[in-house]
């Protein structure tokens, strides 16, 4: 399998609870883009953390993956997915960058 190159990513709204999913090749940048002033869906609910990464071989697979997440239309989706054992290790991985 090639390097990961791109990721879907989930992040979590700090001010009420909810989710956003989203694909980028750098999820820790695109966290701090999110939490940036500006118009649109997450500026409402800033601040948000990242709390699912998951990396993929390119960007057309990411967001497959990313159009999948939002047509499950579930929290109950995005928990099991966030609480994924193989998530922890995506998840370290991003801090430590």
């Amino acid at each position: 399998m090639k390097t990961p190159l791109y990721s879907v990513y989930i992040l979590q709204s700090e001010m009420d609870g909810s989710y956003y999913v989203g694909s980028s090749a750098d999820p820790v940048d695109r966290l701090a883009k999110h939490n940036r002033p500006h118009k649109g869906y997450t500026a409402s609910k800033q601040p948000w953390k990242l709390v699912f990464v998951q990396w993929l071989e390119n960007k057309t697979l990411a967001q497959k993956m990313e159009r999948h997440i939002k047509a499950m239309k579930s929290r109950k989706f995005l928990e099991d997915l966030i609480g994924s054992v193989a998530n922890e290790l995506m998840e370290k991985i991003c801090e430590a960058r």
